[in-house]
């Protein structure tokens, strides 16, 4: 355990999110209703303009389209209709993949756009109001918004705090308070205002809100593809030109050894859309769409595709410890006495003190008098001779005089100080037990009494962060992934060490400033690693720009939602842990059915090569495992294989495949296990069934 240095980590709001943006879609890949909204569009995606982005399907299209002419030239050929009809199926297959994935998003797309209204905005001009449509809205425009009033853009709350209703966004019915001056300032367009006045700073252009962007990235429409799926793409044609000219070298040979009757242009079709990753080919976008709509499923609104797919690299995690790793409240845990001091009268002094203190440490410290020692609750007005002293930033203390009794409790150095001016002596372990508190990762706050025996310090009240509940778990299962994690707090050194032990991070940034930040991620990605960190505040904004994944709250300010490349709706930081999930399972989703599909080729070989080539050379009859019942089922078994294998994949393109907290190493092997070896024998299995039918039909067999 290391300490980095240096700041104030932001205060975050965690509110409950439930229903995802758009709420949430159901039904997979075989819902009916699904299937036929979708059918259509995977009807408009066979124009070649929009194939040509896929290499391998737009060959097979193209093979589609010839088989058709060959077989209208010989309308009495069943094989060559056969192959014709099957081909155009994996066709359709395929943008039906797409196209599902696609009205997965559509359907969310649609109940944001409903959210979405035309407003009239009563802009501030001088010292007068006007209203104008909330299009002719520009940067910068001051709008004044009052209870029932629904906010005509995006921007930042300059004047004023309110109770706004956000539901439309996120599905959380509960309200949220936004308000000037801090992290809780931002506000979109199409929310609203159900108490209060705000004067609204605008941020964004007409058709560029918060809200539109949501619509065109859940929809796919502003989906592109990222740099390992370029990659991939780029692989993928390579293969398909590599089996492109292999096939085309093949009718030489076979007019050369007698075989020509046996490859056809419609046999040759045939095998190299067998040959050729057909199958990755066709679900790699629907992959990638997937992957974005299963973080909108959990109201986490990605940016962009390469976003995703950085989340699944990530090496080094930043988090926040208020509100991340701890519950965000100190709570109060131990009355600690000084010598010569009793625990009753520390908490009855501590209790008094904390009366009038309406914070989640004061309440607890209330609470913690009566359950621990018995002392009955007592609220403000019973006390009606008494005189609250309120806690300031100058002060640092807070306390009550009454009875004949002064009471002050707070920061160590404030009560030290307090007494000395009293003319009070100070205990010889308050500092001692000050500095067990400090590094035991607790907050100390002393408390001191000022009455007829003069002023004097009672002990020190033990203020702890809690950790969340299974946190160490969740921190276990990232090393296990080769994640490092940093917390990030303002708390001392000695604090920040101790909160770390205990959550079982890796390292800590204590007393972060935004410079600090800064550096600590240029410094992690100066060593080729991939950074994630959660923010909401304006100084969180230039750290959130230059991580790799950058999550801003939904809560945060604007500049810190157009810094970050991902935002949580929710605002619960936790949800970078789940994201970082999110996108290996995209990863290993890739992965594992890329080497499905190369698996499935190579036993596509046994089919397809003895059948055309048997007659010639009988030796390559060994080959035949399947003993095949003849070189026309066996081509059509392996092409109508080709076609469904893309159907019964769906679903896991569109789920994804489970994952599991574990080394690279491990990961791979049992991919390697799963879909590899799946891979080679799936085709033998569903050839050698089809074959079978295909041979009993009669006029065929």
């Amino acid at each position: 355990m290391s300490t980095i240095t240096p700041s104030r980590a932001p205060h975050s709001d965690v509110p409950t999110g439930h229903q995802p943006a758009g709420g949430r879609v159901g039904g997979g890949f075989f819902d009916p209703r699904q299937l036929l909204t979708s059918l259509p569009v995977a009807l408009r995606k066979l124009d070649p303009r929009i194939m040509v982005k896929s290499p391998v399907m737009f060959v097979v299209l193209i093979g589609s389209v010839l088989t058709t002419g060959l077989s209208l030239a010989d309308p009495g050929d069943w094989f060559g209709w056969a192959i014709t009809v099957w081909l155009w199926l994996t066709v359709l297959f395929a943008n039906l993949a797409e196209a599902v994935a696609e009205g997965r998003g559509k359907a969310q797309a649609d109940t944001l756009r409903k959210a979405k209204t035309d407003t009239v905005a009563r802009r501030i001009t001088g010292t007068t109001e006007e209203q104008v449509p909330g299009t002719e809205l520009r940067i910068g425009d001051l709008v004044v918004c009052e209870a029932g009033d629904i906010i005509p853009g995006d921007g930042d709350v300059v004047e004023g705090v309110a109770s706004v209703d956000e539901s439309a966004i996120t599905g959380e019915s509960a309200p949220v308070i936004r308000e000037s001056g801090g992290d809780r300032s931002a506000v979109t367009g199409g929310t609203k205002v159900l108490s209060d006045r705000i004067v609204v700073k605008i941020t964004t252009k007409p058709g560029e809100t918060f809200i539109d962007r949501m619509i065109g990235l859940v929809e796919g429409a502003s989906r592109q593809k990222t740099p390992n799926e370029i990659a991939l793409n780029i692989l993928l044609a390579s293969l398909t030109v590599v089996f492109l000219l292999a096939v085309v070298t093949l009718k030489p040979f076979a007019v050369h050894a007698g075989a020509d009757e046996q490859t056809s242009m419609i046999v040759l079709s045939a095998l190299l859309v067998c040959l050729i990753p057909t199958t990755i080919g066709a679900l790699l976008s629907a992959i990638g769409i997937a992957g974005m709509d299963r973080l909108v499923q959990r109201n986490v609104l990605a940016m962009s595709g390469r976003a995703v797919e950085a989340a699944g690299d990530v090496s080094t995690l930043l988090l926040d410890k208020t509100g991340t790793i701890t519950l965000g409240n100190r709570q109060a845990a131990e009355f600690v006495p000084v010598r010569g001091g009793t625990a009753a009268e520390l908490a009855d002094a501590a209790q008094l003190s904390s009366l009038a203190d309406e914070t989640p440490e004061g309440r607890s410290i209330v609470v913690l008098a009566k359950e621990k020692y018995g002392l009955r609750e007592r609220h403000q007005g019973e006390l009606e001779e008494a005189e609250w002293i309120a806690f300031t930033a100058q002060t640092r203390m807070s306390g009550v005089d009454v009875d004949g009794r002064r009471i002050r409790k707070g920061a160590t150095g404030s009560v030290v100080k307090w007494v000395e001016e009293q003319g009070g002596e100070i205990a010889a372990d308050a500092d001692r037990l000050t500095d067990e508190i400090s590094k035991a990762g607790g907050t100390p706050l002393l408390v001191a009494v000022e009455d007829r025996g003069g002023a004097r310090i009672l002990g020190v009240i033990h203020l702890k962060d809690v950790v969340k509940e299974g946190m160490r778990d969740r921190f276990d299962e990232l090393r296990r992934m080769g994640i490092k994690t940093v917390m990030i707090t303002g708390d001392n050194p000695l604090t920040a060490k101790a909160i770390a032990e205990e959550a079982g991070v890796d390292d800590f940034l204590a007393e972060a400033t935004p410079e600090d930040k800064m550096a600590l991620i240029k410094r992690e990605q100066a060593g080729g690693k991939l950074v994630a960190m959660t923010g909401d505040g304006t100084n969180d904004a230039p750290a959130l720009a230059q991580a790799d994944v950058g999550v801003a709250m939904n809560t945060g300010t604007s500049a810190a939602k157009e810094a970050g490349n991902m935002v949580d709706l929710d605002s619960n930081p936790t949800k970078l842990i789940e994201i970082v999930e999110i996108g290996k399972q995209l990863l290993i989703t890739r992965g594992a059915l890329t080497t499905f599909s190369i698996a499935n080729d190579v036993a596509k070989y046994f089919a397809i090569i003895p059948a055309i080539f048997t007659a010639a050379y009988p030796g390559l009859d060994t080959l035949n495992v399947m003993r095949l019942h003849s070189p026309e089922s066996a081509i059509l078994a392996a092409v109508i294989f080709n076609a469904l294998i893309i159907i019964a994949l769906v679903p896991l393109a569109l789920r994804g495949v489970r994952y599991r907290p574990t080394s690279a190493d491990k990961m791979l092997r049992r991919n390697l296990g799963i879909y590899g070896f799946g891979g080679l024998i799936a085709p033998f299995i569903g050839i050698k069934l089809i074959d079978l039918i295909i041979s009993a039909i009669p006029g065929i067999g």
